[in-house]
């Protein structure tokens, strides 16, 4: 994990004209306790290029539509809250897919009845990863799955 102090000026005042205002930062679902997935996904968010990040679940079976779990948005507010159709296997976890300018999804796991996912996209987002950079997002997606499955903040998913 890189050792640099998180500076929210290089990441703030890239926005374009005609943009949400420079300082945008608009979370969604990260009310009380939830709120500590706002500095891994932010942290995520800025390694990867990108101005959304969202953790999704959707459902093993039955209903498999994508439901946002918690949104962070540096170009909306308030945040998007879509889901687009992004591939997570059953069982699959602790991988990476970057589709590139279409964005990357990490697969965090499956608890019970759900499949847990990383989504981040935007039109800033450049391919490729550098190696460290791949190695940064999946650390800190280990910490979205730590808080997801052993503080039990999956459980509350509806």
């Amino acid at each position: 994990m890189a050792d640099e102090i998180i500076d929210l000026s290089q990441f703030i005042g890239r926005h374009a004209e005609g943009d949400a205002p420079a300082g945008t930062l608009a979370l969604w679902g990260a009310d009380g306790e939830r709120s500590r997935f706002a500095l891994p996904l932010w942290r995520i968010v800025h390694l990867a290029g990108a101005d959304r990040g969202v953790i999704f679940w959707r459902r093993t079976s039955g209903d498999l539509t994508l439901r946002p779990f918690i949104v962070l948005d540096t170009a909306h507010d308030p945040a998007r809250l879509d889901v687009p159709d992004v591939s997570c296997q059953d069982h699959a976890s602790a991988e990476l897919h970057d589709a590139g300018s279409d964005g990357l999804v990490v697969c965090l796991g499956t608890q019970h009845d759900r499949v847990w996912g990383l989504f981040v996209e935007g039109r800033a987002r450049r391919p490729p990863l550098s190696s460290r950079e791949r190695e940064d997002i999946l650390f800190l997606a280990g910490e979205c799955a730590g808080l997801l499955f052993l503080w039990d903040f999956a459980d509350e998913a509806e």
